[in-house]
């Protein structure tokens, strides 16, 4: 298992740039940006990277207010029952979420509006904390806005660093302080030999039950009020002699009604399970059926090829006829068709139904990964996968493939060697892969295949 990733977290009012600057961090769009308070609806996180040390970001401008709480960044001095007073409370839980969750915070303020009374709510709660506070002042393209951020020291925050997050001026500044105070990553460790098994998924779907039921003790507090866990719990058992690192992520606390909150940090919480988990049980609620959340989930395990074993609990609480199990998993690889390698397996945590499946399955996956085909079982299955569909020719030429390996384990990554990699058309680079699972399953594992251009000694230029 690895060290979990350090998280930053950039909190503040509606359109202050919360959005622009996440995009400019992880160094890509992936942030909608309106001039609109609470755009940011979907994916609020990225991986950034900066001298030489490694941290995710959150943008929490998925826990945005409603519209009509957004004039509050127009009022100086809100009055107690409006709502701008309500929306002072709302930011306030929104900065106590992005504490929890954060090793560092960056309160993002606008230089523009200078310093507001939303400013200060939000401030109030981070002076509190024991987390690092960075202040940046954002939208300080012109020499005035700099100057004026001075104002900014008022919040007992420490020194306000001005940038632009749209050009980039200063971020570097910030930066270069920010990442003084996080956790190397990644970190060296020594091997223990566990597989670690993370048990993702939304809030309230029945992850500390499942916890529970695993290792037949009541150790996760078990509630059917989302967010009842507030920490990762890291358990080790043995099973059938393998030592079993389990990882709980069961959401977090409740802060007042903060729906969306509660569900964007749930995702951040999953994130961190994975990064450090070989195996992430993706746990979905039979009764809700496959949400996007769950795709958010299923999608991060496929872009950290990890492996997975999707686990549909409180089974005993849906209606069923001899058909309804086959239609739910066709339904289920339908909605995560991108995963359709990933094992589904149906239980209830609650009458232990089916819990014995759950830990073999698992480790069944965690083997496939650590599965290594020597050279000539690749170039096998290679000969028989091009005498049985060779690829269409490009531009008049034909794609030639000379050789394969495996190259690495967790996850299986080959390299095969070809005359030009260009000649590689997706299709068939899909249709190998498929081959190469029908030569060997490779359950609940991704599989990376790099092509190398190779010029062979007898072909024409």
């Amino acid at each position: 298992m690895q060290q979990r990733k350090p998280v930053v977290a950039l909190v503040g009012r509606p359109n202050v740039g919360k959005s622009t600057l996440f995009n400019r961090l992880i160094g890509r769009p992936t942030a909608i940006v309106e001039d609109i308070p609470g755009t940011t609806r979907d994916r609020i996180y990225g991986d950034s990277f900066w001298n030489g040390v490694g941290f995710i970001v959150i943008d929490t401008g998925g826990l945005e207010a409603p519209e009509a709480m957004a004039d509050e960044r127009r009022t100086a001095t809100p009055q107690a029952g409006s709502d701008s007073s309500r929306f002072l409370t709302f930011i306030q839980a929104q900065a106590r979420l992005a504490i929890e969750e954060a090793d560092a915070v960056i309160l993002v303020v606008d230089g523009r509006d200078g310093l507001t009374a939303g400013d200060e709510e939000v401030a109030e709660v981070l002076r509190q904390s024991l987390k690092p506070v960075f202040l940046a002042v954002n939208k300080a393209e012109h020499q005035r806005v700099q100057q004026d951020a001075v104002e900014f020291w008022g919040l007992g925050l420490g020194e306000p660093y001005p940038i632009s997050a749209y050009h980039g001026d200063g971020v570097g500044d910030l930066l270069d302080e920010l990442v003084k105070v996080l956790p190397a990553y990644p970190a060296e460790e020594e091997e223990s030999g566990a597989v670690g098994i993370a048990i993702v998924g939304r809030p309230n779907v029945g992850k500390s039950s499942l916890l529970n039921a695993l290792t037949g003790q009541e150790r996760a507090i078990v509630s059917d009020i989302p967010g009842t866990t507030r920490d990762p719990i890291d358990m080790t058992i043995m099973y059938d002699g393998q030592p079993i690192t389990l990882i709980d992520t069961a959401g977090i606390r409740r802060r007042g009604r903060v729906e969306q909150g509660i569900e964007q940090y749930s995702v951040l919480r999953s994130m961190r399970a994975i990064d450090r988990a070989d195996v992430a049980l993706l746990v979905i609620d039979a009764l809700d059926g496959v949400t996007a959340q769950d795709t958010h989930v299923a999608g991060y395990i496929l872009e950290k090829y990890k492996s997975a074993v999707v686990v549909i609990n409180k089974w005993d609480a849906l209606e069923k006829d001899s058909n309804t199990l086959h239609e739910y998993a066709k339904t289920v690889r339908e909605a995560l068709k991108f995963m359709d390698y990933v094992p589904v397996i149906f239980i209830s945590a609650k009458t232990r139904q089916r819990i014995h499946q759950v830990l073999p399955t698992a480790l069944r996956v965690a083997e496939a990964r650590r599965h290594r085909l020597s050279t000539s079982e690749v170039n096998e299955f290679l000969r028989a996968a091009y005498d049985a569909a060779q690829p269409p020719s490009r531009q008049g030429r034909a794609l030639r493939i000379y050789y394969g390996s495996q190259v690495e384990t967790e996850p299986p990554t080959f390299v095969i060697f070809v005359n030009d990699d260009d000649l590689v058309h997706f299709s068939y680079e899909r249709y190998l892969e498929n081959r190469l699972r029908a030569y060997y399953p490779f359950e609940g594992t991704p599989l990376r295949i790099f092509f190398r251009a190779r010029r062979h000694a007898d072909e024409k230029n």
